[in-house]
């Protein structure tokens, strides 16, 4: 089981969604992940959306004219994203097995992102398998976008179950070059004070992506 499973209990898809919602009523900024994103990728490049939830970030990429694909292991999570983005490619997977069918995953993807604490909220111990898996299927010279917590004030949790010297262990480990780390999506610097936004080079040489 996932942590975000034990996290998200008996909620929905469509309770988080209208959580969200409610927060873009109030005015917060709901597309810092899309903007940086959009200032990383080629125009129309090839975006996987890795834990993308209830598609809020896949959406706004395909409004942005990128071709998207969005992949989730929670069914009514899926269940919102595909109701709100019918023309968007939704999968559903487990990104520690990810393996995406080749009419989705191409030769690869320019950018992979995984936003709103994937990494930590992946089941214990699949968090190797899963950067490898998100690495495999970027093409040589994509782009590897994670933000997550480092902190329980940063975390929906009750502790803090990687460090980010444990990520970019696994980073090296799947072929991946750290090329910048930033504070927020917005691109404040890091200043180690309770979030981390990292971004990851697959290089041009490294193995082919896989399928």
């Amino acid at each position: 089981m996932t942590r975000w499973q034990d996290v998200a209990g008996d909620d929905t898809g469509a309770d988080y969604a209208a959580r969200v919602d409610a927060l873009a009523q109030q005015g917060e900024d709901m597309h810092g992940e899309a903007d940086l994103v959009t200032a990383l990728a080629p125009a129309r490049g090839r975006i996987l959306d890795a834990g993308c939830g209830t598609g809020r970030v896949a959406i706004e990429l395909a409004r942005r004219g990128f071709d998207v694909v969005g992949t989730d292991l929670d069914r009514s999570m899926l269940a919102v994203a595909r109701n709100r983005g019918p023309d968007v490619a939704w999968h559903l997977d487990d990104l520690a097995t990810l393996d995406l069918p080749r009419h989705l995953a191409g030769e690869g993807f320019d950018v992979v992102v995984a936003a709103g604490n994937v990494v930590p909220l992946l089941a214990a111990g699949t968090e190797a398998a899963a950067i490898a898996r998100m690495a495999d299927h970027l093409h040589p010279g994509g782009l590897l976008l994670t933000g997550f917590g480092l902190d329980v004030a940063h975390l929906p949790l009750d502790h803090v179950p990687l460090t980010l010297d444990d990520y970019d262990d696994w980073c090296r480990d799947a072929d991946l070059v750290l090329q910048e780390r930033l504070g927020t999506w917005d691109r404040a610097p890091f200043t180690d004070d309770g979030y981390a936004v990292s971004i990851h080079r697959r290089p041009a040489t490294s193995r082919p992506a896989q399928g």
